[in-house]
């Protein structure tokens, strides 16, 4: 089997609502993806995504995603894509850095490789676990009333579990915190991301004001110095995201004892190849993660459950799923979302079937640059 075509699409996501803020960032009220297929000469065609969330969160850009896949597609075409860690090799020697676009070809592949095997892709990646994964009911507004009434929302859906986004503000955010800790009903409980969005003596505060109550602090600080400094401070519970970026990150961080859980979404990581390698490594050690995305939308979802069905359940910590913050489908079918809970789909591979009217703006085809070159 070869790949023959590579075609890439631009597709906005509107997000629900007044927009999403994260902390200390702007205020975002769409997020732009790229969603990848990639054909093969035996017939079977595989898809991807990439969505960095904006460019101030995490490095990288829509724009970035598709000029990265410009540069990838001469040496993927004509190459087995069911070897899956022979192309991530290839891509890192074709382009050093840029793991947000390589994740879309990782996805891509992988997602031909359980086609071509006939067996969904969480079976691929490992085998499903007990349970079906949680989801968050994310928690993010202008003020506290605001986040108490999503709470309750989100518990009208079924959802026990609550993440809030902190804005950055010790006051506003101890406020919340408190507010809604004193809103949780039994068998509930609550994280708070801060996105980064304090210094250490800020996070320090908030920690001190905030050691009588029970959750898990996500990144509260800008860079892993800090946080590391943090842990060693508090008996909070930290879990750390925006910092481990790869398996040396991840390595680091356990070595020096620096985390209570760790967070790596597929994209910033490098794809789902590298994922399902940092989530053996914690499941060796019983660390506790969360496996998410940067961005996207349905495809992103089904990536992202698939890998937490294969992931040990007391290992793996609730899921944050795109179809809660963007109001546009790109698929049918797709991860089954109920009660807080995010199974993946059963079809082979990712098991979804992209919508037509989503993938109207081409704006990477090798097909067209093929044919201009000849």
């Amino acid at each position: 089997m070869r790949i023959t075509r590579l075609t890439a699409h631009a597709v906005e996501l509107p997000i629900r609502g007044e927009g999403y803020r994260i902390s200390g960032g702007r205020l975002y009220h769409a997020i732009h993806s790229t969603i990848l297929r990639v054909d093969t000469d035996e017939g079977v065609t595989g898809w991807g995504e990439s969505c960095p969330f904006g460019s101030n969160v995490t490095p990288g850009f829509a724009g970035g995603v598709r000029a990265g896949l410009a540069e990838l597609a001469p040496v993927l075409l004509g190459q087995d894509p069911r070897r899956t860690d022979v192309l991530a090799r290839l891509m890192d020697v074709t382009l050093a850095g840029h793991a947000y676009v390589k994740s879309a070809v990782d996805m891509a592949c992988l997602d031909i490789l359980g086609k071509w095997q006939g067996r969904p892709l969480h079976e691929v990646l490992g085998g499903r676990f007990e349970g079906v994964p949680e989801i968050h009911g994310i928690v993010h507004g202008p003020d506290t009333e605001t986040m108490l009434a999503m709470v309750a929302a989100y518990r009208r859906q079924g959802y026990t579990r609550f993440k809030l986004k902190l804005s950055g503000d010790p006051d506003r955010d101890i406020e919340a915190l408190r507010a809604v800790d004193a809103a949780l009903e039994c068998g509930e409980s609550m994280s708070a991301d801060a996105n980064r969005g304090w210094t250490l003596q800020e996070a320090l505060r908030v920690v001190r004001a905030a050691r009588d109550l029970d959750f898990l602090l996500e990144q509260p600080c800008h860079d892993y110095e800090a946080c590391r400094a943090l842990r060693r401070r508090t008996d909070i519970p930290i879990m750390l995201d925006e910092v481990i970026d790869g398996m040396h990150a991840l390595l680091r961080a356990l070595a020096e004892d620096a985390a209570d859980a760790v967070n790596f979404k597929i994209a910033k990581v490098g794809g789902l190849t590298r994922a399902r390698r940092m989530r053996d490594v914690c499941a060796e050690v019983g660390m506790e993660m969360g496996i998410e995305d940067i961005g996207g939308s349905d495809i992103s979802n089904a990536a992202m459950a698939h890998l937490a069905q294969a992931t040990p359940a007391k290992l793996r910590r609730p899921c944050l799923e795109w179809n809660t913050l963007v109001s546009r489908r790109t698929v049918e079918g797709g991860a089954r979302i109920e009660a807080g809970r995010m199974a993946p789909p059963e079809g082979a591979g990712l098991g979804i079937v992209p919508r037509e009217d989503a993938l109207f703006d081409v704006v990477f085809d090798t097909s067209a640059a093929q044919a201009g070159a000849a």
